[in-house]
């Protein structure tokens, strides 16, 4: 189990680095196209804010975050849509004064909690740690699509291994959300940190392995990256299975994005709606 107070550290700096790029951003910018097919920067920064938003409701006000989820549950295929949508449409340097007031309101909020408690959320109740991780993952993943937009190269930290953790753990939901039954035994997950070193996962003697750059798996688990376009590195069918639908967000299986390389057919733009951590994936 993570500990909480790093993850929220960790949390803090991955959002600051994103602040960082979008707010000089001049107003006609936040237009900008993002790999996300209907996606402007706006709305990328739009749905951190407002979920951001609601994960502080959860913490804060459980009866509020209920009704939430009541509104939620009526318009289950469109509400992230529309709540990104309504953000997008504010003026830019009010929707990053919204999104900077309410992470951090949800920051000083997870701090302040006693140790074990446990909070409402679209799935089973969640941990401080991790209601923390899946922000972070979800700030990085989003914050990806907005550094595509502009031509922007980010240099991976070592808080990729909370994407990692989620990806990882998130194995079975692949499964789950194609209507397919997920491999019996565990995998053994080897990925290259940033730092050079290795971070590891599952039994060292498992049949079924995967390899390679911890940014290559992160790109591939948020499916922010094709499969082709990335060192990630399957010994196994199941493995090799898993690859190919991977997805460290909850909600419908994503569609991927267009292969940069040469080899498959292209596919249709996807987006993470919200981590996997955060609907119940994760501890």
């Amino acid at each position: 189990m993570a500990d909480p107070q790093s993850v929220l550290v960790d949390l803090r700096a991955e959002s600051e680095d994103l602040d960082r790029l979008v707010a000089p951003l001049p107003a006609d910018r936040w237009a900008a196209s993002t790999p996300a097919e209907g996606w402007t920067i706006a709305h990328q920064i739009a749905h951190l804010a407002w979920t951001d938003g609601v994960a502080l409701l959860s913490v804060t006000d459980p009866d509020a975050f209920a009704r939430e989820t009541e509104l939620a549950a009526a318009t289950f295929e469109t509400f992230v849509d529309d709540e990104a949508r309504k953000g997008a449409s504010l003026p830019p340097a009010e929707l990053l004064e919204r999104w900077r007031t309410g992470r951090r309101a949800l920051l000083d909020a997870l701090a302040a909690q006693p140790p074990g408690t446990r909070f409402p959320w679209y799935g089973p109740p969640m941990s401080a740690a991790s209601m923390a991780t899946g922000r972070l993952m979800e700030t990085w993943a989003h914050g990806q699509d907005v550094a595509d937009a502009l031509g922007f190269r980010r240099e991976p930290t070592g808080r990729l291994r909370h994407v990692a953790r989620i990806g990882v753990r998130a194995r079975d939901y692949a499964y789950f959300v194609r209507g397919l039954k997920p491999p019996a035994e565990e995998f053994r997950v080897e990925l290259t940190a940033p730092d050079g070193g290795t971070w590891t996962y599952g039994p060292e003697d498992a049949a079924q392995r995967v390899t390679g750059p911890m940014i290559d798996f992160c790109l591939l688990a948020t499916q922010r990256r094709h499969r082709d376009d990335l060192a990630v590195c399957a010994e196994g069918e199941d493995a090799d299975r898993w690859l190919e639908i991977a997805q460290a967000f909850a909600g419908p299986a994503g569609t991927g994005r267009q292969p940069r390389s040469a080899g498959r057919a292209p596919q249709a733009p996807g987006r993470a709606p919200q981590s996997a951590e955060e609907r119940g994936a994760g501890a």
